[in-house]
């Protein structure tokens, strides 16, 4: 669903960049993006199940936050407060999902299913892709078992935010009990909630060995763009170091459960 193509976004970030998959109704769409992503050298595919259907979202409608978007007096008054996002976005138009239209005549459906897989589709994808594979949107430690038997080279555990279902698990809870299922050397990744630099330390205590943030870096560069990431990224650092001082460490290697109270 980006606004920069599958093959410029491998050219700028080369190997650190991984191809995340939504599925929707349209499979074979879905595998063509596979195919493109196989072509452009990407080493990592993340399967993501954590939105099988766009839930209510009662702030994004709140805030008039829809597709297609729509202006209304909201709109006009947060522009106005804003200028320079404006102009800028007004300059170089308005983004486009690139990847997703193929022809004239396609749309982008924002709320068009995207649960049409199951297990056996996962097993498919597994024959196609020869190199690294993970699940995200996991919540479950079974569902987590299941992946690695699948052939999965690791779990990403997200909630997606927060955002889809009110209820679910928070994503640092089921680090420790997936982490305890999947064996010590079996790859984890988690996303949902984790805001700064001492949530990340909790959350390689518990077992993760990836911490994922997307919100953070989205108001950095809201901000201040490229400056915006890049402060963003000193803001993390300098707050990992320090929890990493106070609970008497050198490296992250060094952060077990042994520094969770309780």
């Amino acid at each position: 669903m980006g606004s920069t193509s599958i093959e410029d976004m491998h050219h700028f970030a080369g190997d650190s960049a991984w191809f995340q998959l939504y599925v929707g109704g349209d499979q074979s769409s879905a595998m063509d993006l596979v195919a493109r992503a196989k072509t452009s050298g990407y080493d990592t595919l993340l399967l993501t199940v954590d939105v099988p259907e766009v839930a209510i979202r009662i702030r994004d409608q709140r805030n008039g936050f829809k597709v297609p978007f729509t202006i209304g007096p909201r709109q006009f008054v947060d522009f106005a407060l804003h200028p320079r996002w404006s102009l800028t976005t007004l300059f170089h138009g308005a983004p486009e999902t690139v990847n997703t239209v193929s022809d004239s005549s396609a749309t982008f459906n924002r709320y068009a299913g995207r649960g049409a897989i199951d297990w056996g589709f996962l097993s498919s994808l597994r024959d196609q892709w020869p190199h690294k594979l993970l699940v995200k949107g996991i919540t479950s430690v079974e569902d987590a078992v299941k992946a690695k038997q699948s052939g999965c080279d690791g779990v990403y555990l997200s909630n997606h935010g927060g955002r889809q279902l009110a209820s679910a698990p928070a994503a640092i809870d089921l680090i420790k009990p997936v982490r305890e299922a999947v064996g010590s050397e079996y790859p984890m990744a988690v996303d949902s909630g984790f805001r700064c630099g001492e949530d990340i330390v909790k959350a390689y205590a518990l077992g993760a060995d990836f911490v994922m943030l997307g919100r953070p870096f989205l108001w950095g560069v809201g901000a201040d763009s490229t400056d915006g990431v890049t402060r963003v990224m000193d803001i993390l650092r300098s707050e990992i170091l320090n929890c990493m001082a106070q609970i008497g460490v050198n490296s992250i290697s060094e952060i077990d459960q042994s520094h969770l109270v309780k």
